[in-house]
């Protein structure tokens, strides 16, 4: 007999699926990534501005607000809120490619706002948390570094997801955890971004692109060699899988 725990995951996996609910899963994606971006760059404009908050601090509140919102929304959209993290659930064939460009365009639009917000709070302090490389560390090896992050993120949360949703403890602590982590070591070389809209937010807002390209290739490029590991680690995904995530069968 199904006990009622697992007669409510199985709703909610019903629901993830739910043609008419898109419009909610949306809406998460767009306020999961608004308050990512949010945190993410106003903890660094922060930490710039005031002796009071401890850089490495700033650096691990990213994970700890991608943790939160594994908790909060894992079951209603996945909680990718990445663009580079919804494409590798797609490649991997977890995710319909139908649903993706809603998924962008929402991932985006939460990243544009959470910049235009931390601007009217704080103007253009510390270039609203931007991720460039700092001084000493060059492009090409910021590139690398990012795709490397990136790669190492997407197979935490293949690893830990059920189908292409992070829900659960399990998926709470060990993706918020490695963001975190990178955060801590590799922010003060580059970012850490891992995420193509948390870059691509504060540069349309501040209107500087000069080092945008190595925040949306570099995760890009990670996250699909990610997936290509997640094979190595796995095989392929099963058909049965595939077929459910499509909703199919």
């Amino acid at each position: 007999m199904t006990n009622p725990p697992d007669r409510m995951t199985q709703k909610a996996a019903r629901d993830f699926l739910d043609p008419k609910r898109e419009g909610r899963r949306l809406f998460a994606e767009l306020w999961g990534t608004f308050l990512l971006t949010l945190v993410a760059c106003g903890g660094a404009v922060v930490s710039h501005t005031t002796s009071e908050l401890n850089p490495a601090i700033a650096a691990a509140a990213p994970g700890l607000l991608v943790m939160a919102a594994i908790y909060f929304m894992g079951s209603v959209s996945g909680a990718h809120i990445n663009p580079a993290v919804t494409l590798a659930f797609a490649v991997r064939r977890n995710f319909p490619w139908r649903r993706v460009p809603g998924y962008l365009i929402a991932q985006l639009a939460g990243a544009i706002a959470a910049a235009w917000f931390v601007r009217m709070e704080f103007g253009l302090a510390a270039n609203l948390g931007a991720t460039i490389p700092r001084p000493g560390f060059g492009t090409l090896a910021c590139l690398a570094l990012e795709i490397v992050l990136t790669a190492g993120l997407v197979n935490t949360i293949l690893g830990t997801a059920s189908g292409a949703r992070n829900v659960g403890p399990n998926a709470a602590i060990a993706v918020g955890g490695y963001v975190a982590l990178s955060g801590l070591w590799a922010g003060p070389m580059g970012g850490a971004s891992m995420n193509p809209a948390r870059s691509l937010g504060p540069d349309l807002v501040r209107g500087d692109f000069h080092t945008t390209w190595i925040y949306l290739l570099g995760p890009l490029s990670g996250a699909m060699i990610g997936v290509a590991f997640e094979w190595i680690l796995k095989g392929p995904p099963t058909a049965e899988g595939t077929r459910a995530a499509q909703g199919e069968g």
